[in-house]
């Protein structure tokens, strides 16, 4: 088999754009989402436009024992992982902290944080076994400014990135490189997950600037993932041109 990158969260955004960018360059692929005819697609579309061999996985990050179960029942072939794309994660409401929603709260901490942790601890020591290793972490700008209304979404960001400087050093035994990647306004599904399936409300967030795409913050991916093996960039934070961090923009009128 060619290389073999695992993703989460591909059913759509950064994830959907990254495993195409991985494909069309001759890797193969794991991707995980919880919406299975959306995977079933993504493997259809890149098998037959690509040479790349996918393996879909369909549960929930937030879900620890299909983690473990998924990652414990791949086949041997697949075992061989060399990237692991941390890429599942959400924005659920946008609310001052007093009145914010405790489900929305409880979501985004288990998705955001202890689904990468879990995803992380049951494909590590695949990593381990191949004497080499890359994990992409997917953060957000929200990571580096808290902002009005972002209050738990950034404190689940900011804990990736926490979790991020502390896997760098504690995996430096293994040779395993961290990646952590803070994209800013990126034009996916993000806002309308957030904003709840309010399409108008969602696509204010991106009006009267171009933001990013998906294919701009995969493109980054790859290339975070395509350096030679003594060079690992550790931290990257990634906006449009007309995003300065979290907070502010320029607009046209």
């Amino acid at each position: 088999m060619n290389k073999i990158v695992l993703i989460t969260g591909a059913t759509s955004g950064f994830g959907e754009a990254t495993a195409r960018r991985f494909a069309a360059e001759g890797y193969d692929l794991i991707i995980t989402g919880r919406r299975k005819e959306r995977l079933e697609t993504l493997q259809q579309e890149l098998e037959t436009n690509t040479q790349a061999q996918v393996l879909p996985l369909v549960f929930d990050v937030q879900d620890k024992e299909a983690v473990f179960a998924a990652i414990r029942d791949l086949p041997a072939p697949w075992q061989k992982i060399d990237i692991l794309i941390n890429n599942a994660g959400l924005a659920l409401g946008r609310d001052f902290i007093d009145e914010g929603s405790l489900d929305d709260w409880e979501t985004m901490i288990n998705t955001n944080v202890k689904g990468l942790l879990y995803v992380s601890k049951a494909v590590i020591p695949l990593l381990a076994v191949q004497g080499h290793g890359h994990i992409i972490n997917m953060g957000s700008v929200a990571a580096k400014e808290v902002y009005e209304k972002g209050n738990v979404y950034c404190a689940s960001k900011s804990a990736v990135d926490a979790i991020s400087r502390s896997m760098r050093i504690d995996l430096l035994r293994l040779k395993i490189k961290v990646t952590a990647i803070h994209p800013g306004a990126a034009e996916t599904e993000f806002s309308t997950v957030r904003f709840k399936g309010n399409e108008e409300q969602a696509q204010k967030i991106y009006e009267g600037y171009t933001p990013l795409s998906a294919k701009d913050v995969a493109d980054t991916i790859f290339y975070c993932a395509s350096l030679p093996a003594h060079v690992c960039i550790n931290d990257l934070t990634i906006t449009c041109t007309a995003q300065a961090d979290a907070i502010y923009f320029y607009k046209n009128a």
